[in-house]
């Protein structure tokens, strides 16, 4: 079974390579393989890199919800405070 490279037979393969070759010769096919591959390189890294970020936002989303959860806590905690101190006088009038 032959399976196709980008949809591309083998003879098609074949002449575009061919064309290459003429085109840009056999000296600077390295040259345009190894810019390509640079090119790639850099593509990854900017990729990796905004997947880092967007990891590093979500992480401090985190945080900043438990912040928020902790302070939320510190005043309930503060008002349940002055309620059990005030019950009394509020009863008392």
């Amino acid at each position: 079974m032959n399976v196709p490279f980008l949809f591309i037979g083998g003879p098609e393969l074949f002449i575009v390579i061919l064309i290459v070759v003429m085109l840009f010769g056999a000296d600077k096919i390295p040259e345009i393989a190894r810019g390509l591959g640079k090119g790639m390189r850099q593509v990854k890294d900017a990729t990796n890199s905004i997947k880092k970020e967007i990891n590093n936002t979500a992480k401090e989303a985190d945080s900043e919800t438990a912040f928020v959860k902790d302070i939320k806590k510190e005043i309930t905690q503060v008002k349940d405070d002055i309620d059990s101190v005030t019950g009394p006088i509020k009863r008392g009038l």
